[in-house]
């Protein structure tokens, strides 16, 4: 094991407070920026879990399962479409056992609807708007900021799972400007771009991955 001290001054010598069993492992380091110099890790190489959320009632522990279960020294981990197919994959970032880990959604495909937003009066990418999305009498709530984790980052996008419904009945975007904005009888199954417009319309772009700038 490793015994730390991190003094107020990180420059500082603080001597070991007893004596050092090596058989045992032990070492001694005056800051966490000194277990690099002694060449250890301080990753215990404990298994990552995945808990899989059953109808907002319980969680069950599907780590083995989803194969999610490695012992590598994780850092950050961000969720987001990578395959543009509405479903959330997986990205690990470690320090060891490899640096990246791509988990794809192997779960049944399910309708989703994915938002950008274009601010006019608020900001380029509408950050800190507020959207609600009324599906099949369930309201789902969601708030535009970009996903920031440990040394990650996602793009700006909403994602609402829609389970079996079809289409979103009605989303209403409270814009950073104060401006309300409302569309109605939205198709599931795409990824929309919809533009801050100052009557208080919606222009809605249909991004085709590739061919779609949303900046």
């Amino acid at each position: 094991m490793a015994v730390v001290s991190q003094p107020s001054n990180r420059g500082a010598r603080v001597q070991a407070p007893g004596k050092i069993d090596d058989s045992l492992g032990e070492f001694w380091v005056d800051s966490p920026w000194e277990i690099v110099r002694h060449g250890h890790n301080l990753s215990a190489y404990e298994r990552k879990r995945t808990f899989l959320n059953v109808r907002g009632h319980n969680f069950l522990d599907i780590s083995y399962l989803s194969g999610a279960d490695n012992d590598g020294d994780g850092r950050s981990v961000v969720a987001g479409d990578f395959r543009n197919n509405g479903q959330l994959d997986l990205v690990v970032r470690q320090a060891g056992g490899g640096a990246l880990l791509l988990y794809e959604n192997g779960f049944p495909r399910r309708h989703y609807l994915e938002v950008s937003l274009k601010g006019v009066e608020s900001n380029r990418q509408g950050i800190g708007a507020r959207l609600t999305a009324e599906v099949a009498g369930q309201m789902l709530v969601r708030e535009a900021y970009p996903l920031n984790s440990f040394r990650s980052q996602m793009p700006n996008r909403v994602h609402f799972g829609l389970g079996d419904a079809g289409r979103v009945d009605r989303l209403t975007i409270r814009w950073p400007s104060g401006k309300i904005q409302e569309l109605t009888g939205l198709a599931a199954d795409r990824h929309v771009l919809i533009a801050e417009d100052k009557e208080g319309s919606a222009a809605v772009q249909t991004v085709i991955p590739g061919q779609t700038m949303v900046r």
